[in-house]
């Protein structure tokens, strides 16, 4: 294949839009205050911001990947940033909530086929061995929100007004669209995809395995992160600077995490992850008990952070490296399957919080999660067909 920039051009497109994405994704938690005061409802309704996404992203980006699924990728980029840039315009300047909400469902439909196509492209366009880093790098954009872009966006909309935000976000999402279409490679399918067969891969065992993993034992991270603010308040008695030093200390821990796991080989996949779940559980049994002195809270928040984006690029992995059958559709339903995970953890949170259980007892629940994820990791190990990462990694 041959290619106008370089490998790292792409991916570095890439990454920047996945850091937009991340950024309206995530920045939406530490401005619900606000968009109850200037839109006039309660703090509660705000909630609605982010579960429709997660739920919008897990329903609706599939579905619009297989609508679209015989067009070429380049063009569907830019069709789905476009989608991006418009979305946020309308957020910063929707009159009112229901408006807002309206724009979040929006923005939630390019979310999953976005970062789907990202990182089948980058798998594309990479050598057998880079196939984990370069879908680590992809990720490596929300990472990197995570870290920057939801501390700055907490301060801009905090200090002055959370629509410049989302006039933010839309700037930066007309950068990504000038750099795919100048950058990204016009890579045409050798044959033309075909749903029948692109549905093959909810018949792979390989990735109904990781699927399940992902809904039963990763959707524990969000049982816990929902609540993370209010535990570095209650517990390690952080005001607004603490918080957000802990924010950004999770971002830091997550962009360690990413960069850690994206240099695993396709053929060590599953024994890292067997062990990245199981040294993360133990970090969520400890998390509220070292949150209690300050000078270990955020220590632990990098841990956090760490360990949640240390699986995220693995999970990936184990998801579109073995499905070659979908080309088109395993890096869609990876993004979606998470979204889906993110939003049965929060609910649960929520659930089990209303129901009077303590945010170390929601802690150690969510920790239990992973560990069940972990169990399936180790009888995944003994029925997946390893020979599908051997045969792409030689």
């Amino acid at each position: 294949m041959t290619l106008n920039f370089s490998r790292n051009m792409i991916l570095t497109v890439f990454m920047l839009g996945t850091f937009a994405i991340g950024m309206a994704e995530y920045v939406v938690t530490s401005l619900l205050t606000q968009f109850a005061i200037d839109l006039i409802v309660d703090v509660s309704t705000t909630g609605l911001l982010l579960s429709a996404y997660a739920i919008s992203v897990a329903v609706f980006g599939p579905i619009l990947r297989i609508i679209t699924i015989k067009f070429s990728p380049k063009p569907l980029l830019l069709v789905f940033i476009g989608i991006f840039i418009i979305s946020n315009i309308i957020a910063a300047t929707a009159p009112n909530f229901e408006i807002l909400l309206l724009s979040r469902l929006l923005s939630a439909t390019m979310h999953a086929p976005f970062f789907g196509l990202c990182m089948s492209m980058a798998v594309q366009i990479s050598t057998p061995e880079k196939h984990t880093s370069a879908i680590a790098a992809v990720q490596g954009g929300l990472t990197f929100a995570v870290m920057i872009g939801v501390p700055f966006g907490s301060f801009l909309g905090g200090a002055l007004d959370w629509r410049l935000v989302f006039w933010f976000i839309a700037i930066l999402g007309t950068m990504t669209f000038i750099g795919l279409s100048i950058i990204t490679p016009n890579i045409k399918p050798t044959e033309t995809p075909q749903l029948k067969k692109e549905l093959r891969i909810f018949k792979n065992i390989n990735v109904l395995m990781v699927i399940t993993i992902i809904v039963f034992g990763f959707s524990g991270v969000f049982t816990a992160y929902t609540f993370m603010e209010p535990m570095l308040r209650d517990y390690a008695g952080f005001e607004t600077m603490g918080v957000t030093a802990g924010f950004f200390c999770f971002g830091l821990g997550a962009v360690v995490g990413n960069i850690v796991s994206g240099k695993v080989q396709p053929s060590h996949l599953t024994e890292r992850l067997i062990a990245a779940l199981g040294m993360f559980a133990v970090i969520l049994i400890l998390f509220t008990g070292f949150l209690q002195y300050a000078s270990t809270a955020l220590f632990m928040c990098f841990l956090f952070g760490a360990g949640t984006f240390g699986l995220v690029p693995i999970l990936n992995a184990k998801i579109i490296i073995p499905a070659p059958e979908a080309p088109a559709l395993s890096g869609t339903i990876a993004a979606s399957v998470f979204n889906l995970a993110n939003s049965i953890g929060a609910t649960l949170g929520t659930i089990l919080l209303n129901n009077g259980l303590t945010y170390s007892m929601i802690t150690f629940i969510a920790a239990g999660m992973i560990l069940f994820g972990m169990l399936l990791t180790v009888f995944m190990h003994k029925v997946e067909d390893k020979s599908l990462f051997q045969t792409r990694e030689s």
